[in-house]
């Protein structure tokens, strides 16, 4: 069950990130990924995987420590939950990305990859895309 959550957590996100990627200028893809919603689903995945772990992830987000998290992600559950918090905030930042290109016109030739380059590594994604963001603001 947990790998099936775990995969889960990615394939719900899948047509949002098909919409902005692939059909960007498209009306449908502006109305459905203007809703903050879209990640909704990916949440219900993790709340599903938080439920049993609650006392452990509560106990490793109020107190971190490398040793404590370490102890938490060595259970499957606790690494799907993990990855399904990942995946909803990739999305939440990409579809902020989306959003504004579309407001400062960045054209979606550029867009489509760095929205792609965003799912597999949004820590990188995002300040790319703010740069370019400055930038088509001046």
């Amino acid at each position: 069950m947990t790998s099936l959550l775990f995969d889960l957590a990615f394939w719900v996100t899948v047509p949002f990130w098909g919409l902005m990627v692939v059909a960007p200028r498209w009306s449908w893809t502006h109305r459905i990924v203007s809703s903050p919603w879209i990640v909704l689903p990916t949440l219900v995945v993790w709340a599903i995987l938080a439920v049993p772990l609650f006392p452990e992830l509560w106990s490793a987000v109020t107190s971190p420590s490398l040793a404590k998290f370490q102890a938490f992600a060595a259970d499957d559950g606790a690494v799907a939950l993990l990855w399904a918090q990942i995946i909803a905030w990739d999305l939440f930042i990409g579809r902020w990305m989306y959003l504004e290109s579309r407001t400062l016109n960045i054209h979606p030739l550029i867009m489509g990859p760095l929205l792609v380059f965003t799912i597999l590594l949004s820590p990188i994604g995002l300040p790319v895309f703010l740069v370019l963001r400055a930038r088509s603001r001046a």
